[in-house]
């Protein structure tokens, strides 16, 4: 590891705890901590004229903790097993029916703008984690990094939006509310969720995961009919 890579490491590691200090005494979803860190990471490296592909080793390393991360959602799961036991069959429906409806409107939104098999590809994957995202995507011939993005900005798109459409919609039950969100905007999504509660926080980590072993057993088969 060279000296760039551990200071970007460190440089990343430093803004996003201070994003997340932000998101303490800001409550609001425009300064979820993953948003915030991207805006001033993106200013740092433009401004101190270091490349992506420079930054892309220690991105890399950030990246590899993801599984870790996503582990550890599951202790709010067990801690409400019970509310999940009960309504899983009508979650998991709904968790299958929200998996199939990104992927469908994602590439036919994207095949209607004509844009190339490669971005279209790589929408199809937006809705899931990182580390999901990246080897389901290389099924269908799509770019990883390219679905990296996807999946960032479909993330942050979900933890800035979903709750404020959600409540727009007149949906409060707890419930419902995490697994929409988990269901389409990954850990991203589940990490802004929780600030409402544990129920939403639990549900929108089973939906996540579920989303995310879906998700590669139907692409393949799918995607050529779109």
């Amino acid at each position: 590891m060279n000296s760039l890579t551990l200071i970007s490491i460190l440089l990343t590691i430093v803004v996003y705890i201070g994003a997340m200090k932000l998101a303490r005494i800001v409550r609001s979803p425009f300064t979820n901590p993953v948003l915030t860190t991207t805006i001033v990471l993106i200013t740092i490296l433009h401004f101190s004229g270091v490349s992506y592909q420079e930054y892309s080793p220690a991105k890399d390393w950030i990246s590899s903790l993801l599984g870790p991360a996503t582990v550890a959602l599951g202790v709010p799961l067990y801690k409400n097993r019970d509310i999940i036991k009960e309504k899983m069959v009508p979650a998991a429906i709904g968790i299958l029916i929200g998996t199939l409806s990104t992927i469908v409107s994602a590439v036919w939104l994207s095949k209607a703008l004509q844009l190339p098999e490669d971005i279209q590809a790589a929408s199809a994957v937006k809705a899931v984690t990182t580390p999901v995202a990246i080897d389901t995507v290389k099924i269908i011939g799509g770019d990883p990094t390219l679905a990296a993005a996807f999946v960032i900005a479909s993330g942050i798109f979900g933890a800035i939006f979903a709750p404020i459409l959600l409540s727009v919609a007149n949906i409060s039950d707890p419930f419902s509310r995490g697994l929409s969100v988990g269901t389409v905007s990954h850990g991203i999504g589940t990490s802004q969720i929780m600030v409402e509660g544990p129920i939403q926080g639990a549900v929108s980590s089973v939906a996540m995961g579920t989303a995310a072993i879906i998700t590669p057993i139907i692409l393949p088969v799918i995607f050529r009919f779109l």
